[in-house]
């Protein structure tokens, strides 16, 4: 199924939209996209089919959120500790991630069209060749897209994101492009896989489970957090509204308490660092993208 869709919204919906957009709406929304496997376990189909079912859930979940005004979209789409799982289902999500990433650059026009940025977020050494050849081609075909930003976080845990963090801060300082003084919170907020994103307001978690899985940790910590029992799959556009009315209503505490933390200043010798960091990651990708 394509990545990108037609609304699916019905009349009441988009009603209900209307009266949502009347608050304040979400600029960035992460989801952790659980129950997959319970959901081919319940159905009688195999595990793949319920993650594929999951990508088309994703796919209509994307259209939903542009509708309804969110500029910005992370996803949980594999942790790291899933390479723990049977040899076999890893192999089958790589392929069928493989698989996706192929469509998202086939569906090229359609991409450009909607001006939609797409960023993999993770620990990209650990995929394999064809794939990490394929995210470099599609993040760097959309480098310069503004309209909307998804993140897939995949070969992702959130310690992983923030000692890698913390590697490249130790050797900017090791090198002498950073000071003792240049590092505070700014700096690791910046040097995360996030850097270039506002942090989530709103944080959905699907299946009934109530913790956050080691994603997106030191981000979504002032962030609405809603959990809701319905399996990924067969999440709606009714669940989402819900997510968004109740964080309306915790709105105006959450701007009080992230009004009030404290936004220690980055450096020049800091923002000059950031600026090599991300001229890093743009090379390593026009490589992997032309091996």
């Amino acid at each position: 199924m394509s990545w990108i869709r037609d609304s699916s919204l019905t009349w009441a919906q988009l009603f209900c939209v209307r009266v949502l957009k009347c608050g304040v709406i979400p600029k960035h929304v992460a989801f952790i996209m659980d129950g997959n496997r319970r959901y081919a376990k319940q159905t009688n189909v195999k595990k793949l089919d319920g993650h594929s079912k999951g990508f088309d859930k994703l796919a209509e979940t994307l259209q939903w959120c542009l509708d309804l005004g969110v500029s910005e979209v992370t996803v949980y789409a594999f942790s790291i500790e899933n390479f723990k799982r049977s040899k076999d289902e890893v192999d089958d999500l790589l392929r069928l991630a493989t698989q996706k990433f192929q469509r998202l650059l086939d569906e090229k026009d359609k991409l450009m069209e909607n001006g939609v940025r797409i960023r993999v977020i993770g620990n990209i050494s650990l995929l394999p060749p064809d794939l990490t050849k394929l995210i470099a081609e599609v993040e760097l075909l959309t480098k310069y897209n503004n309209k909307a930003i998804l993140n897939v976080a995949f070969a992702y845990t959130a310690r992983d994101e923030m000692a890698e963090a913390m590697k490249q801060m130790v050797e900017g300082h090791r090198s002498s492009d950073l000071d003792l003084s240049d590092i505070n919170v700014q700096l690791l907020s910046k040097s995360l896989y996030t850097m270039d994103s506002p942090y989530p307001d709103l944080c959905i978690r699907t299946s009934g489970e109530k913790r956050l899985s080691d994603f997106l940790l030191l981000q979504t910590a002032y962030s609405y957090l809603y959990f809701t029992d319905v399996l990924w799959p067969n999440f709606t556009a009714w669940h989402l509204l819900a997510a968004v009315f109740h964080f309306q209503r915790a709105y105006p505490t959450l701007l009080k308490v992230r009004s009030s933390l404290p936004k220690p200043p980055l450096s020049d010798k800091a923002a000059k660092f950031l600026e090599n960091v991300e001229e890093k990651h743009w090379k390593k990708a026009a490589i992997a993208a032309s091996s």
